[in-house]
């Protein structure tokens, strides 16, 4: 979308590209609440302000719509297009991978109690395995840190995709 027909578009219409990049009520809200943007970087520098910070009950809303590191999401929606675009490294018929992956996965959320996220896009399948290794000697405390700067990080680039096309 056009940085142009999304400062113009009414609020359902530029809520529907803000909720596939992340859907949190809030985050949505302020940014639709501050248009227009006279750029992009603007509007991401504002999406970046709201994101900062996220409540936990927030970052739980948010983990709801996020598939497990090798499990690509079947849907048909932009949110699920974008989910495989960012596991794109991850070969699918690399079956090593996938259940090294799988355990990795188990693992993390047999010790947090959530699915394991990390901002996949541009990383090879050994540096999520490493990530997912140094990431299990964390506390709950400093989790909960990483897997909000991780949603930060996924929502900017999505949104920085969404308004280069």
């Amino acid at each position: 979308m056009l940085l142009e027909d999304f400062n113009a578009a009414d609020s359902g219409e530029a809520l529907a590209v803000l909720q596939p990049c992340l859907d949190i009520e809030r985050w949505c809200r302020e940014i639709l609440a501050a248009r227009p943007f006279a750029s992009v970087d603007a509007l991401l520098e504002c999406a970046r302000n709201v994101a900062e910070p996220f409540t936990s009950s927030e970052v739980d809303a948010a983990m709801a719509h996020h598939p497990r590191i090798g499990e690509k999401p079947t849907g048909t929606g932009t949110e699920a297009s974008l989910a495989r675009a960012e596991q794109s490294g991850v070969d699918p018929s690399d079956t090593d991978v996938l259940a090294a992956l799988a355990a990795g996965n188990a693992a993390y959320e047999n010790k947090f109690n959530q699915v394991f996220l990390i901002r996949a896009a541009g990383r090879s399948p050994q540096e999520i395995l490493d990530a997912v290794a140094v990431r299990m000697q964390n506390t709950a405390d400093e989790e909960t840190v990483i897997v909000a700067q991780q949603l930060r990080e996924i929502a900017l680039l999505r949104l920085k995709g969404v308004m280069s096309t």
